[in-house]
């Protein structure tokens, strides 16, 4: 038996309940890749600003990422 063979026998885990884990893994990681691209997509087509307080020396700094669109008012 190799090792790879014992580990599983100590665990207690099919190989099919391995695969199914994975596979569920990989399902949740696409969704999420999914969900990140939309919000990156949105942010970037219009300008963003953010203000950011630095924790050690408490100066705020200030962040503006230009995008494609122009903001609607």
């Amino acid at each position: 038996m190799t090792q790879k063979e014992e580990a599983v026998k100590e665990e207690g885990i099919s190989l099919e309940q391995i695969k199914r884990r994975l596979d569920n893994l990989d399902a949740r990681l696409d969704a999420i890749d999914t969900m990140v691209t939309a919000v990156a997509e949105r942010i970037m087509k219009r300008p963003l600003s953010m203000e950011i307080t630095c924790p050690n020396c408490g100066r705020t700094i200030e962040i503006n990422l230009v995008g494609d669109e122009k903001m609607r008012r």
